[in-house]
């Protein structure tokens, strides 16, 4: 007669692969048709009920008991297994060797001082506690473990960022850094491209795939699959890309991501596009690009294979030297703003269309959302893009494109303005239109600038020139005249937009957090391993210095107990 027996071990703890695999033993035994190997945590009880095996002696274990459960042909069988436990734990030898585990990240710290990284992968209602212990002695988390709170995970990610420190994860199941696989990886040849995934098996199936294609990455970052949902805001994979853009030996930076919400999306482009290297970038289900979007350094893929192809290509192209460039001006420090004045509609309309691929809040006459229409058409509002062919500026006057003096005096209110860093307008050649706009433009911009500068500010002016070399007004005398008086000329919108954001990219820098310490990436890796002995002997494997802590949940797991430990080292450390 079937029979289902359990054995409870009281404060009994062991990773979840030592469990799996004393299950895995148990059901191969003959007369066993059912095993569970489990933590008494109310998660796993559930499963125990789903699968027949919860009795009233687990329903009622502790959450640090450990529950065996055998669902026998008869009570003889059932009897036997459970002996047999013992056995199975004894004949499974440890991959760890050293000679002392030490019971926490603080002791493990202790014996490997120069560790810059902890890899965890406890239970997730423990693991926000061994995360923070692990910031709170300076190491950079790997966090593998699941079912950690959105709250915990931002709490945790703010934490670490504001101590210039890195928290991969939860749910974080692969990192390369420096040739070293953390969790899940695969063993890839070094090269120049580097990466950041908030999805693990992308990073493997794109680093194995530049393998493949001949090339090969610096690293592999991680970020846990939640860090570009709209609660988190893509902390971790925005420190990615600036640690990526400062690694010398990365050439290339490639972008991963299962479906991220739109606000990150267009946060991380815009940082993306600061970028001075090339940037893949393949978002699964991000909508059809524009051409704008696939211009300068930004490549975007439509598959992971695509995605590892891009990259592979783009390595050559980025080792090619650029021709050398006239050095931007620098800003002062409060400089951040663009004023854009124009006089063609549709020019107006299409740059605030690109400038929101690059910059938060352009507020305008011409904006369809509620919250970036401009109130006050008479004063600006930190970014602003005008249109003065509007009719609300040209009631009773002439169009700005045949008469400068609107033009003249909003420009000379926004150049003296302390926090505007760049103006942008268009200035619009042809029949009908001005005679000669340089003839008034050109002494304005350059009286603007000299203000500026003895004010000890650097004002950029930027000027998309619309004509031909047949138009009345010359095109080349217009450009040369500009150019002298200080403007930056294109011919090209586009190409205009594009510089402007990603100058004022650049600019904006309120609230970011510190960089950091590009040393993570550049010295041989040494970790403190909490979690999975698996993982300790990966990296063992790999030639890294690791020290495995013989880690047991705090409190006995008693919930209530840990919240007031949790509070007691809380106040002690403050």
């Amino acid at each position: 007669m079937r029979t289902t027996k359990v054995e409870i071990r009281r404060g009994t703890y062991y990773d979840s692969i030592i469990l799996m695999q004393l299950q895995l033993s148990l059901s191969q035994i003959p007369g066993v048709n059912n095993a569970g190997v489990m933590m008494g945590v109310a998660a796993n009880k559930e499963i125990l009920k789903q699968n027949g095996l919860l009795t009233a002696e687990a329903e009622a274990a502790f959450p640090d008991d450990l529950i065996i459960s055998v669902e026998c042909d008869d009570t003889t069988t059932a009897d036997a297994a459970l002996a047999e436990v013992d056995n199975l734990l004894s004949s499974r030898k440890s991959t760890s060797e050293q000679d002392y585990l030490p019971k926490s990240v603080e002791a493990a710290a202790q014996m490997l001082p120069n560790a810059k990284w902890a890899l965890i992968s406890v239970p997730g209602q423990y693991a926000a506690g061994v995360a923070r212990e692990a910031l709170r002695l300076q190491k950079n988390v790997f966090l593998y473990s699941d079912n950690v709170s959105i709250e915990d995970e931002i709490a945790l990610k703010h934490e670490a960022g504001h101590s210039g420190l890195l928290l991969m994860g939860p749910d974080c199941g692969t990192s390369i850094v420096n040739n070293t696989g953390f969790g899940f990886a695969n063993q890839v040849r070094r090269g120049p491209i580097g990466l950041v995934g908030a999805s693990g098996t992308g990073l493997q199936q794109v680093t194995a795939r530049i393998d493949q294609l001949g090339s090969g990455i610096t690293h592999a970052l991680g970020t846990g699959g939640r860090d570009l949902s709209a609660e988190v805001g893509g902390i971790t994979a925005l420190q990615c890309l600036g640690l990526l853009q400062r690694d010398p030996e990365t050439q290339v930076i490639v972008l991963i991501s299962k479906p991220p919400a739109q606000t990150v999306t267009t946060t991380l482009l815009q940082s993306a596009r600061t970028v001075d290297k090339p940037v893949v970038v393949y978002f699964i289900g991000y909508p059809a690009v524009t051409t704008d979007e696939n211009s300068h350094n930004i490549h975007f893929a439509r598959s992971l294979d695509e995605t590892a192809e891009l990259a592979v290509q783009l390595v050559t192209a980025a080792a090619t030297p650029s021709p050398a460039k006239n050095k931007p001006v620098r800003f002062a420090k409060d400089q951040r703003y663009l004023r854009g004045l124009f006089s063609g509609g549709t020019l107006a309309q299409e740059s605030l269309f690109i400038l929101q691929n690059y910059l938060p809040n352009i507020h305008s006459n011409i904006a369809h959302e509620k919250e970036q229409q401009l109130n006050d058409l008479k004063r600006s509002r930190e970014h602003t893009l005008l249109d003065l062919g509007e009719d609300a500026f040209t009631v009773g006057r002439p169009h700005p494109m045949l008469d400068n003096n609107l033009r003249l005096a909003r420009f000379q209110q926004e150049a003296a303005d302390p926090e505007v860093a760049i103006i942008l307008m268009d200035i619009v050649l042809g029949h009908g239109a001005h005679p000669d706009p340089a003839s008034e433009l050109a002494p304005a911009i350059s009286a603007a600038r000299t203000r500026a500068q003895k004010a000890k500010r650097e004002l950029e002016i930027v000027v998309v020139l619309v004509g031909t070399e047949d138009d009345p007004q010359n095109i080349a005398s217009q450009m040369e005249r500009l150019r002298t008086a200080g403007a930056r000329v294109e011919k090209s919108n586009t190409v205009a937009c594009a510089y402007v954001g990603q100058r004022l990219q650049r600019q904006l820098q309120p609230g970011k957090l510190p960089p950091v310490d590009l040393a993570i990436l550049q010295e041989p890796v040494a970790a403190i391993n909490v979690g999975l002995e698996s993982f300790a002997s990966s990296l063992a494997n790999q030639t890294a210095a690791v020290v495995h802590v013989d880690w047991r949940p705090p409190a006995g797991g008693n919930e209530k107990l840990m919240s007031i430990l949790e509070r007691m080292k809380k106040a002690q450390n403050n």
